[in-house]
């Protein structure tokens, strides 16, 4: 999460309100902020991602001044007409091939409003453009360079600048292979043979995005008229991230000038769009979620109090105005949650919400439970295995004939490719894993297996399976068949019975088909040798395996 730090005196000055540490700790909390530390002369604070208009004091002071009722509703936003173009060259499109910009005038800037912006930057990097990935932010002294800008692609060696903050001219290429930012950033043009460069008229290199800027367009203090490029290969990224820096800039007192880009195939985009989106609001949706009972002109008001403007619409409907910092507003639950911190987080009073009775447990995770009991009381020690498994454990060692299990598109590991759809196999394996322990062994799991059902909305059906392990010198039929008819009695099911059948992991002869109802549930027997061997087992081993999912 990233972290901001707020200079009280800095703070209060953007806010136009002097209010103590105690006062900030106390107020920043209800705009979603979480307190990192606190000092006599600054405050810490962690914000939200989503938020990234809160990645300058700028915007936090913003949000603030409405809550508090110094001022509310949709700040008010002018793009000027400007002079400065951005023309887009055709090989830029391989590698980043959007670009918007703007100009931003009339700036009067310190040091500490430079490092505000600086931090502001870095951290719309890593909010909106995922690491540079989706986008890279160039901030450009305007007086440094002619116009019009140009944006294109050039190979390692065909263009040389100085890199920010350094003295040596270096090319593309050395850049990436040399500089510190090249090294870090070098990643995301991996895949390209040309690079984006962006040029002023006499085809100075101001920025390689996105790298590096150029020492040739640093802004400081002495900065009055800034010029921005955004690139990258997503153009909404691009626009948020512009939309966020200059209405924070424009809130520092600087004139926001729009930059008209020019692509190759002749469509052109007038950036920044600082005009507010609209959306609609149900004023009953918005108190059932909050559990109030708001009027339409008392949500009016809670909307204005978070820098939003509204009006009704019609019976319950209310028009918002978001703001085009707001990049965080997607759905109409982003809109109630708004109306809830302009309400007052601190005035919402808990309760516990209506229910027509108390949870209960599911009947099938009651019958598992009884399961449980039912094996543990005659011996036997639970195991859980993962629902995954593979082909070979589940259907080669256990000598069946593989079937169409539920796959997984993009396993991380050939050990969990499917699902399993009998309990046996992880028995067995389990075993396997314990040649060494003394005997007998007496294992059981109750759990879930995944089957096909081509009728279900999913394709797929859980069952629930119990399955039963008995290894040692003298297992045989006999044992385990005692074993079930104890379960059974347990359960109180009296309509079952057993009859004859063949089944490839149990020896001939030795294994039943378990039927209740008359339908069959499962299976009981003595494991066949060769699947013995398979796991490298020594002992006999008696086994069960059933399906009680009718029985939930």
């Amino acid at each position: 999460m990233p972290v901001i730090t707020l200079q009280k005196e800095r703070f209060c000055s953007l806010l136009g309100q002097d209010l103590t540490v105690d006062e900030l700790v106390e107020w920043l909390p209800w705009i979603g902020l979480d307190i990192e530390d606190v000092r006599p002369d600054y405050v810490k604070v962690e914000y939200n991602p989503n938020r990234m208009d809160f990645s300058s004091p700028v915007g936090i002071a913003r949000a603030l001044k409405g809550l508090m009722g110094l001022e509310v509703g949709l700040p008010k936003y002018e793009v000027r007409e400007g002079p400065v173009e951005i023309i887009v060259g055709p090989r830029v499109a391989e590698v980043r091939p959007y670009v918007v910009g703007a100009v931003v005038r009339g700036l009067e800037l310190d040091e500490q409003a430079i490092q505000e912006i600086i931090e502001m930057q870095e951290d719309l990097h890593w909010g909106i453009g995922r690491g540079r990935r989706k986008m890279a932010i160039g901030l450009h002294d305007l007086r440094a360079v002619e116009t019009p800008v140009y944006y294109d692609a050039f190979g390692p060696d065909e263009k040389a600048f100085v890199p920010l903050d350094d003295e040596e001219e270096m090319t593309l290429g050395e850049i990436l292979e040399k500089h510190e930012k090249g090294r870090a950033y070098g990643h995301l043009l991996a895949h390209a043979k040309v690079y984006p460069v962006i040029m002023d008229a006499r085809g100075r290199v101001m920025s390689f995005p996105p790298i590096i800027n150029s020492e040739l367009t640093k802004i400081g203090p002495w900065t009055k008229d800034m010029f921005i490029d955004i690139t990258g290969p997503d153009l909404e990224a691009v626009r948020k991230a512009l939309r966020v820096l200059t209405t924070a800039l424009a809130d520092m007192g600087g004139r926001v000038e729009a930059v008209e880009v020019r692509y190759p195939d002749g469509t052109a985009l007038r950036t920044p769009d600082l005009r507010p989106r609209e959306a609609v609001l149900r004023v009953e949706y918005a108190n059932k979620l909050i559990g109030l009972d708001l009027t339409a002109e008392e949500a009016v008001e809670c909307l204005r109090k978070c820098r939003l403007d509204a009006e009704p619409i019609g019976p319950g409907l209310l028009k918002v105005l978001i703001p085009p910092y707001r990049t965080d507003i997607m759905h109409e639950v982003d809109l109630v949650e708004e109306v809830a911190v302009g309400y007052g987080y601190f005035r919402l009073e808990p309760r516990r919400p209506p229910s027509p009775k108390s949870g209960q447990p599911h009947p099938v995770s009651e019958l598992a439970d009884r399961l449980r009991l039912i094996m543990i009381g005659m011996g036997f020690t639970e195991v859980m295995n993962f629902v995954l498994t593979n082909e070979r454990v589940h259907y080669e060692l256990m000598r069946l004939e593989p079937g169409r299990p539920i796959r997984l598109a993009n396993p991380v590991s050939a050990e969990y490719s499917m699902l399993r759809e009998i309990l046996l196999p992880g028995l067995m394996a389990n075993l396997a894993l314990n040649v060494k322990e003394r005997y007998p062994q007496k294992l059981f799991e109750v759990g879930d297996v995944v089957l096909r059902a081509e009728g279900s909305e999913t394709k797929a059906e859980r069952k629930l399976h119990l399955a039963a392990v008995v290894a040692h010198s003298r297992a045989n039929y006999a044992e385990i068949k005692g074993c079930l008819d104890a379960l059974m009695k347990a359960l109180a099911i009296s309509d079952w019975r057993v009859r004859e059948t063949e089944h490839p992991s149990f020896l001939p002869g030795r294994v039943a088909e378990v039927l209740m109802a008359d339908e069959p549930i499962g299976i009981v027997g003595e494991v066949h040798p060769e699947v013995l061997v398979n796991f490298g087992l020594e002992n006999p081993v008696a086994a069960l395996e059933l399906d009680f999912t009718s029985l939930a």
